[in-house]
């Protein structure tokens, strides 16, 4: 059994005295229960004044288009099921944090054009190679990473 985005945005609301999550710049959708397992890109596309999106400790195996959230510059996706980093290029001009630790991810690939990431937290997850790293040399902002736990180290 899996909660839907919808569910648990109508149980955010809720939670926020009947604040709208289309007009929220803060979503904290952390360990729902049952927990996430798909984001339907329709409903995150509504979210277009959101900043921070936090979604840890759900199941999700994979991110969806995040286009129409021109305002993100958060994202929380830590202690989920992603295997592969994709689909963020929606939030390339805007995009500064990427939280996404203990996960399966095996490759930075999907972060090259982030040009705006300053933070990358991507400990415990199945990162090899330190060759992954090279994928990180086009990103002028990046400040702060963590990649601790991984079979690189």
């Amino acid at each position: 059994m899996t909660t839907t985005l919808g569910q648990a945005l109508k149980q955010w609301e809720a939670k926020n005295d009947g604040a709208s999550a289309k007009e929220a710049d803060t979503i904290k959708l952390c360990a729902v229960q049952p927990p996430i397992a798909k984001l339907d890109p329709k409903i995150l596309s509504a979210l277009s004044s959101c900043q921070t999106l936090s979604l840890s400790t759900n199941a999700i195996d994979k991110l969806p288009s995040l286009s129409g959230m021109a305002s993100l510059r958060i994202l929380s996706v830590g202690r989920n099921n992603l295997k592969k980093v994709e689909k963020l290029d929606d939030v390339a001009a805007t995009l500064e944090q990427l939280w996404m630790s203990y996960n399966q991810v095996t490759s930075l690939e999907g972060l090259a054009g982030l040009g705006q990431l300053q933070v990358l937290y991507c400990s415990n997850n199945l990162i090899k190679s330190f060759g992954e790293l090279d994928h990180l040399a086009g990103l002028p902002q990046l400040r702060e990473v963590l990649f601790a736990g991984n079979p690189m180290y």
